[in-house]
């Protein structure tokens, strides 16, 4: 029964993990990140498929972790839906490294490897493993050459940007 419950551990902190060779940002300031943001880019992933407009809410919650709000226009039912999760910082939260659930107890990683840090105005966010990865933005669209200096970095860092999905916003009110 101790293997199994180690089994299990094990396999859970590793979902929460960073891929090798990344590297989360520091000086991070939780309080400058809740708000609104609005997706830019992603790499497919199952949980998003069929969606756009998508956009992610983010809230202090009383036991030190943030609310996570999803949000993204469904195509086919033309109908908005939700998802609410919770997020922890997996260690000191001046760094920008989480583990964010939509089904506990399974936890995914969530780590903030690019920042606008002037203005917390874009974000590059990667997963667990490089097959997750997340560009946002504080408002519909991102300037061009902020977008293409994002994605050059991605690359870098070895994801599949030539597989990004490009969403479609609608323009602020």
């Amino acid at each position: 029964m101790k293997y199994i419950t180690l089994l299990i551990f094990t396999f859970l902190t590793a979902c929460a993990g960073i891929p090798e060779g990344i590297h989360p940002v520091s000086n991070f300031d939780v309080n400058r990140y809740i708000g609104v943001w609005y997706e830019i880019a992603r790499l497919d992933n199952r949980f998003e498929r069929g969606l756009n407009q998508i956009s992610a809410e983010y809230r202090l919650r009383d036991d030190g972790g943030l609310t996570v709000i999803n949000s993204g226009y469904n195509i086919e039912s033309g109908k908005r839906e939700y998802a609410e999760g919770k997020a922890y910082f997996t260690g000191n939260p001046d760094v920008g490294s989480l583990k964010l659930s939509f089904f506990e107890p399974f936890y995914g990683g969530y780590h903030i490897i690019e920042l606008d840090r002037e203005n917390y105005s874009y974000v590059m966010i990667a997963g667990s493993d490089r097959d997750y990865l997340w560009i946002l933005s504080r408002t519909p669209k991102l300037d061009e050459i902020v977008l293409n200096s994002l994605v050059a970095k991605a690359k870098t860092l070895g994801f599949k940007t030539d597989q990004l999905i490009f969403s479609e916003q609608l323009p602020a009110n």
